[in-house]
């Protein structure tokens, strides 16, 4: 096969969860561990570090690549999902994995899959393993697809285990409380690895120390660890100081620069300098703070309030749950701008009782669909948003939606692209 007839197979043949959604979720880890027993267990010939949470887990993913890379690791990162090609889900210090190796993977087991039926994420997984393994590498970063306990990346033993934050997304497959999606993403904690919890919460806290008490496994909250003394934005998406303070650790101040703008990068360097402590000097003060400040040329991470354009200033944000939305509100609320135009495209699974009261009633909308099955219509999508007194038009697709924003927006206005990360995938 070719490399397209290659992805054809992979996108028509195997059930893919960004594309269908619920039918393509698997609740067990049998098809994973089948697939390394077959492979003769890739997983286990790297150190890694396991990456959870509802939101902030990309960003701090690919951040922690950046570390290592700076500290000269050769260094895998895993994460999904992809924007634009499918090769960005599998990278060695930063450089995509080759067409021609997914090529000659998927001929080598097609056998194995149609006698296992992996879904197309387990089948990823089991690329990722099998490249990086036969690579050599010496650490892999790896990023949850959801959840945790039941997610494929779920069979490593990491070094280190991560979980960013708890917020409500996929309330169908990981439960409609707090402590319920807690429990479910504490599930990649593994016994005696050490592991970090990006925010304290409540109703959260308790499930996690109890985890990590029976596995007993250190834990860090990196809330209680670090606490930010002074933030500048130098522009509305570029570079900002934020320096941290732990009490209790000496002179381990840091004054950091990052091309990651918004306030969720404030919580998220909270957490990578947790973790890169939680890893007892793997890496060194220069590699963190050059990781954290080359991320974006190291990893090629895109879609993180990423400015398009200026005059008027366009910005995309895959933030698609509650808690990311409510972070891009507030991020908006900083801006000085005269209109708010706001490109809005969800998937037809998304809470919208829990997101449509959080959006800026003052701004003009321009509902659309991305182009993927799981994409919510339009029409249905602007009825539902009238509801809580959100309008707009709607348009065939993000692109004649994005044309429409930018034909009415004046010089000193915004345009913000996001509500899924397949809306901001069609545009970047």
């Amino acid at each position: 096969m070719t490399y397209n007839e290659t992805l054809q197979y992979l996108f028509n043949s195997l059930p893919v969860y960004q594309r269908i959604g619920a039918a393509a979720y698997k609740t067990d880890l049998n098809n994973t561990i089948a697939l390394m027993d077959a492979m003769g267990h890739p997983e286990k010939a790297f150190k890694s570090i396991h990456v959870a949470g509802t939101n902030g887990k990309g960003s701090v993913s690919h951040t922690l690549a950046s570390i290592a890379m700076e500290q000269g690791y050769k260094t895998g990162l895993y994460t999904s999902p992809h924007l634009k090609d499918f090769r960005e889900r599998i990278r060695i210090n930063g450089n995509k994995i080759s067409q021609k190796y997914v090529t000659d993977f998927v001929e080598k087991y097609q056998e194995l899959f149609a006698d296992i039926q992996p879904s197309f994420f387990e089948m990823t997984v089991a690329l990722a393993f099998s490249y990086f393994a036969e690579q050599h590498i010496d650490l892999a970063v790896i990023e949850v697809g959801m959840g945790g306990r039941l997610d494929s990346t779920n069979i490593i033993t990491p070094i280190l285990s991560v979980i960013t934050n708890i917020s409500f997304d996929h309330t169908q497959f990981l439960g409609h409380t707090l402590p319920d999606i807690a429990k479910e993403k504490a599930g990649i904690i593994k016994p005696g690895i050490p592991v970090v919890i990006g925010e304290t919460h409540p109703e959260t806290e308790p499930v996690f120390e109890q985890v990590a008490s029976e596995k007993q496994s250190p834990i860090y909250f990196a809330d209680k660890e670090y606490q930010l003394l002074n933030a500048n934005y130098k522009t509305i998406n570029h570079y900002f100081w934020l320096q941290a303070d732990a009490e209790k650790k000496g002179d381990n101040t840091y004054h950091i620069l990052s091309p990651l703008a918004g306030q969720c990068q404030e919580k998220n360097l909270k957490t990578i300098l947790t973790a890169c402590n939680a890893l007892h000097n793997m890496f060194s003060r220069k590699s963190i703070t050059q990781g954290i400040r080359n991320c974006i040329n190291n990893t090629h991470l895109t879609g993180r309030w990423q400015m398009l354009q200026q005059n008027p200033t366009i910005i995309a944000d895959t933030g698609h749950n509650e808690a990311g939305i409510q972070l891009i509100c507030q991020q908006l609320q900083q801006m000085q701008y005269n209109q708010l135009h706001w490109v809005l495209g969800v998937v037809n699974d998304k809470d919208l009782a829990h997101i449509l009261p959080l959006l800026p009633k003052n701004a003009r909308y321009y509902f659309c669909k991305a182009n993927i099955p799981r994409g919510k219509d339009a029409r249905e999508l602007q009825a539902e948003a009238a509801k809580y007194n959100l309008h707009g038009r709607v348009y065939a697709g993000v692109k004649q939606a994005l044309k429409a924003a930018k034909r009415h927006a004046l010089k000193n206005d915004v345009i913000f692209v996001g509500g899924s990360t397949f809306t901001v995938a069609e545009i970047i």
